[in-house]
C-alpha cells in the first residue's frame, strides 16, 4: 500500500525565503527521521509565505500507512511557524 499526501501551508511570521527554507528543512528532517517517509517541497519555491509538501509512505497494511500519514499531519500542525491549509491524501 502506497499512501501519498500533498500538504499546502502558509507562513505568516517569516519575511524571507531564508526563514521559510529553514523551517521547511527542519520539518522535512524531523518527518524523515521520526516516520521514515519520503518528503519534498513540491511547489511555491519562490514564495516566502507559501509551500506545498509531498509525503509518501509505503506499508504492507493500509491501516498502518494511514496511521503514519495521520501522525505526520499531526506533527506538521505542531509547527507554530506555519499553518496547514489544504491537505489531499491519495492511495496509489
Amino acid at each position: 500500500m502506497i499512501l501519498y499526501a500533498e500538504v499546502e501551508c502558509m507562513f505568516y511570521e517569516g519575511h524571507s525565503l531564508k526563514q521559510k527554507r529553514s523551517v521547511i528543512k527542519r520539518l522535512m528532517a524531523k518527518l524523515r527521521k521520526d516516520f521514515n517517509v519520503a518528503v519534498t517541497e513540491l511547489d511555491y519555491h519562490d514564495l516566502w509565505q507559501r509551500t506545498k509538501i509531498g509525503i509518501v509512505t509505503i506499508s504492507t497494511e493500509r491501516n498502518h500507512a494511514e496511521k503514519v500519514i495521520q501522525e505526520v499531519l499531526r506533527i506538521i500542525d505542531t509547527f507554530v511557524e506555519l499553518e496547514r491549509t489544504i491537505t489531499d491524501v491519495e492511495h496509489l
